[in-house]
């Protein structure tokens, strides 16, 4: 039976470019669920004068063809400026890759995803998003689906622990139903404060849990 990855993505399996975590990143984002079985955190560092993409690396959580694409959307990524950076694509990052199987292209997907949206985050810390939509319950709760909760490995809002959501003025307030003492209560709320305090028209953040 013929193997079904190609020689370029074992090569970057076996030997991953960029893997770490940057330290004060400009940008970061984590994509995918462990219940899904793959996840990737890309990390950017951004030259301010440039625009530039100084610095990416990644974390893979997943299969080799989960590696292998988080390492070649870092190599694609590197030294673009943020504009081309966005315009990498799933299928730029399957061909240099020497393609994959059909079953794993949603590994390209998820690693092109996460780019994208560390740069995302990188824009909207430092007030650069141009299209600038309101802030809504619905625009709140699709940034908690990327909240992962450990314990299940699924989203807060799949895993139904949104109990409510509101916005008003610029003043947003979510409420976790999990009890503040909960194990993973800190690393929750700190990942809803970066998912949701740099939108741009949010004033005030408060994360609260039931207990």
């Amino acid at each position: 039976m013929k193997f079904p990855y190609s020689e370029k993505v074992l090569e970057h399996f076996r030997h991953p470019r960029n893997v770490g975590k940057i330290k004060n990143p400009d940008g970061k984002a984590v994509e995918g669920s462990p219940a899904c079985g793959d996840m990737v955190a890309v990390y950017i560092k951004v030259d301010p004068r440039t625009k530039r993409i100084a610095d990416v690396k990644f974390e893979s959580y997943g299969c080799a063809s989960n590696i292998a694409t988080g390492s070649i959307i870092t190599e694609l990524a590197k030294g673009k400026t943020i504009d081309e950076a966005k315009k990498v694509s799933w299928k730029q990052a399957s061909k240099a890759l020497g393609g994959l199987p059909p079953i794993k292209v949603h590994c390209s997907v998820l690693a092109v995803e996460g780019l994208r949206s560390a740069i995302q985050n990188y824009e909207e810390r430092h007030g650069l998003v141009k299209d600038r939509k309101p802030t809504t319950v619905e625009v709140v709760r699709k940034r908690l689906r990327k909240v992962i909760n450990p314990v299940s490995g699924l989203s807060l809002v799949r895993a139904n622990l949104v109990k409510d959501i509101n916005v008003k003025d610029g003043n947003v307030r979510v409420v976790i139903d999990l009890p503040a003492n909960h194990q993973f209560a800190s690393a929750i709320k700190e990942e809803i404060v970066e998912k949701i305090k740099h939108l741009w028209d949010v004033k005030k953040l408060e994360v609260e849990f039931t207990e």
